[in-house]
């Protein structure tokens, strides 16, 4: 598969459209929003997940660039946000590309509209 543009830049492939059936209450829901609300919990991430909604791609390095935070503190930031389902991201070579995850946030959504 390829996830390269045609001017070089990495894309992410398309969120799966699938319609989400899972209980927003109840227990699951619950550990599940948490882990939402923690990963959000940080104004950086906040900032990072903004840069990315506003992109169709975009690459490790141009976020540390719009940040005054250091590479390893974005690449925590990042890595968090990742295992929470939030960011997804594509190795290509020694690049890395991050993007949204379209389907977590309508889940995160869904999940806080309900309390």
């Amino acid at each position: 598969m390829n996830d390269k543009t045609t001017d070089g830049a990495c894309a992410c492939p398309p969120d799966p459209d699938v319609f989400d059936t899972r209980p927003v209450e109840g227990e699951d829901a619950d550990e599940e929003l948490a882990l939402l609300a923690k990963a959000l919990g940080h104004p950086a991430r906040v900032k990072i997940l903004r840069l990315l909604a506003r992109r169709s791609e975009c690459l490790c390095g141009e976020i540390v660039h719009e940040l005054p935070l250091a590479q390893s503190t974005v690449s925590q930031h990042l890595k968090i946000l990742k295992d929470a389902g939030l960011v997804r991201g594509t190795v290509d070579g020694p690049r890395v590309c991050y993007c949204l995850s379209p389907q977590t946030l309508r889940r995160a959504k869904a999940l806080v509209a309900a309390l």
